[in-house]
């Protein structure tokens, strides 16, 4: 059973929701980035989804984006966000750790070497932003063949057909976008999103997490109610570049996103 299995399996048994934080390897700078992985599993994350830096990341708003461009500015790589994994694991070697990126880096690398280079890192799971489930069959093989999972995200405008289909190739979890546009981006329509988180479950047992949109304890906790996990990005990336790259403040938005998450027992 992968890590990620495992752990949402736990969750269900202590009736308890994943909080999963969203950054950006080697923003503000590469020297932070494990010191602040550490921090948030400290402050009550459940898996770290770090954002591999790309110089095109089309479905992110302007936070993220500047945080990539932050990171591309040190030259951050793929190669870089894969041994930030290999240190992270020298002492946490039970924190699901997801990639979160864009199909050209891994492209370049070639699917065979990343499956093979994360595995030995220690990475459990890919999300790759911009491959849609018609190109992601050798992709797909290379992850099986590591036992990495692959998570795809789902929007508000996916088809049950395509959700089917998307269902079908991914494991681990799925990644449920709470709303049309980027991330960052409008306010929750909570009814919809509710109405789009019954629409997939009604298709697929695999777990949830929704993201794009949870900013505080009160989105978390709204959101929460109806799915299996939560994904902080935006709000905390912010946090980390007012204040210089500095845990502390990342950690606080933490510790009440996971009050908020844990009331809900």
């Amino acid at each position: 059973m992968s890590r990620l299995a495992a752990l949402f399996e736990q969750l269900k048994k202590n009736q308890r929701r994943a909080l999963v934080p969203y950054v950006v390897a080697g923003d503000p700078n590469p020297g932070i980035t494990v010191n602040l992985m550490h921090a948030l599993v400290e402050s009550g994350a459940d898996i770290i989804e770090l954002g591999v830096p790309f110089s095109d990341p089309m479905a992110e708003g302007p936070t993220i984006q500047l945080a990539h461009e932050r990171a591309l500015k040190h030259h951050t790589s793929l190669t870089d966000a894969l041994k930030m994994v290999t240190e992270f694991r020298q002492k946490d070697s039970a924190t699901p750790v997801v990639l979160m990126g864009y199909a050209n880096p891994v492209e370049r690398m070639g699917y065979a070497v990343f499956a093979d280079a994360a595995q030995k890192a220690g990475v459990d799971g890919l999300l790759t932003v911009d491959m849609p489930p018609e190109e992601a069959d050798d992709l797909n093989k290379e992850l099986k063949r590591v036992a990495i999972d692959n998570v795809f995200l789902l929007a508000p405008t996916t088809t049950d057909e395509r959700i089917r289909k998307i269902a079908a190739l991914a494991s681990g979890y799925l990644y449920c976008v709470s709303l049309k546009g980027v991330t960052g981006a409008g306010n929750l329509d909570l009814a919809a999103v509710e109405a789009q988180v019954n629409r997939i479950k009604a298709i697929t047992n695999l777990p949830l997490t929704v993201g794009f949109g949870i900013k505080d304890a009160e989105s978390a906790k709204a959101i929460g109610r109806y799915t299996e996990g939560v994904v902080v990005g935006s709000a905390l990336v912010q946090r980390i570049a007012d204040n210089g790259g500095d845990a502390a403040a990342a950690t606080i938005l933490m510790r009440e996103l996971r009050a908020a998450l844990d009331s809900l027992k």
